[in-house]
């Protein structure tokens, strides 16, 4: 096989599987054919987006652009935020982090058992002490649990990572909460960093809302820019408090500009191309693109509960939560599975798409039921 070969064989494949993922918080319906001149260009956003640098093929006006548009949907202080696109979701939890351990040197971390992979993994390379919470049986944090850890460790500082959409179940932690259960207990010195990777996009919209930005607590705020919102490669943004970033700043010469992100060089198309889908948008478009989902998600859910699957989901989700299914309806629709499984109803899944998807369900129904139906036939 030649590489062009090679090349159609992998388009191919992408074009067919990209249509039966239901399973993964992915938004696919996106049209960035504007900016693809722009793929003929070496970007690179090296350095803080906030400050000028040498290197001039960049778009850190764009990146500016969509920082200003988070810290205003998350009302941070007008005076008192910065932030930067990232590679995704697991750096921007790791700059939170890294903030809180610079504020915090020597505080213990207390996170969910619901939390994303990626914290585990960013607390090892912080080097960082940290307990495991109890997570309700949405998924939501034990705030009892969480409240009982806090009082054994109030001579400590305390770093709390809460989590807006959990990977499985969609559940959100209230930071208001997290808050009055620090003021009870007179722990001054501690830090929110609130991990809203899918569900930060819609939620503003989400009523009855439920608490989760800088006027409700916390300290910084990431998201993922190809998830709800969707982008040809995966991205992030950070939303952080600037007096906090300025703790950590350093300047490098040879660039022009101050050393304030994870990595050094960094994609400068992403910026380009969140910036092109919230201009396109808008907070009306992200509003209504929410609403969309949210009544496929309802549609899903009552669709599985007539046909006998105890389908749940959490207040304001899109996604759908549903007990584990055949391994070929697995493997069919791309769904991510643990002790339950789910369908996440992203703006471009349709109700046909669900509609096959519980006939799949239905046919693997009959053949189970037939094999138990010959099963008794044989003991007889």
């Amino acid at each position: 096989m030649n590489n062009e070969q090679q090349i159609d064989e992998l388009l191919t494949k992408l074009i067919q599987e990209k249509d039966r993922v239901i399973g993964y918080p992915v938004a696919k319906d996106f049209d960035y054919s504007r900016l693809y001149e722009f793929l003929k260009h070496p970007i690179n956003n090296v350095g803080d987006p906030y400050e000028d640098n040498t290197y001039k093929v960049q778009t850190h006006e764009m990146e500016r652009e969509v920082v200003d548009f988070f810290a205003k949907l998350y009302r941070a202080d007008p005076n008192d935020f910065w932030g930067y696109v990232t590679n995704g979701g697991s750096e921007s939890n790791l700059y939170g982090l890294y903030l809180a351990r610079e504020s915090h040197p020597k505080a213990m971390v207390y996170f969910s058992e619901s939390t994303h992979y990626s914290v585990k993994k960013n607390i090892h390379l912080l080097n960082l002490p940290s307990i495991t919470i109890r997570a309700q049986e949405n998924g939501e944090l034990d705030y009892d649990d969480l409240e009982n850890t806090l009082q054994l460790n109030r001579d400590k500082p305390a770093i709390i990572l809460t989590t807006f959409g959990t990977t499985m179940t969609e559940a959100k932690d209230d930071v208001s909460k997290v808050k009055r259960i620090l003021k009870k207990l007179a722990i001054q010195n501690h830090y929110i960093h609130c991990d809203a990777a899918l569900a930060g996009s819609y939620g503003p919209f989400i009523e009855p809302r439920i608490p989760f930005d800088f006027q409700d607590g916390a300290d910084s705020i990431s998201i993922s820019g190809h998830k709800f919102i969707g982008s040809p490669f995966p991205s992030g943004v950070i939303i952080a408090k600037r007096s906090l970033r300025d703790r950590i700043a350093r300047g490098i010469s040879y660039i022009g500009s101050l050393d304030t992100t994870i990595t050094g060089s960094r994609n400068g198309h992403s910026p380009l191309f969140l910036w092109y889908a919230i201009k396109k948008m808008g907070v009306k478009g992200l509003e209504e693109r929410y609403h969309h989902s949210l009544e496929t998600a309802e549609y899903c859910k009552q669709e599985l509960l007539k046909i006998g699957i105890n389908a749940w989901k959490n207040e304001g989700a899109i996604t759908v939560v549903l007990p584990k299914v055949a391994d070929a309806i697995k493997k069919k629709w791309q769904l991510a599975t643990d002790d339950i499984t789910h369908v996440i109803c992203m703006p471009n899944v349709t109700k046909d798409q669900i509609d096959e998807f519980i006939k799949d369900i239905v046919e693997e129904q009959k053949k189970s039921a037939q094999k138990e139906t010959d099963a008794l036939a044989l003991q007889d």
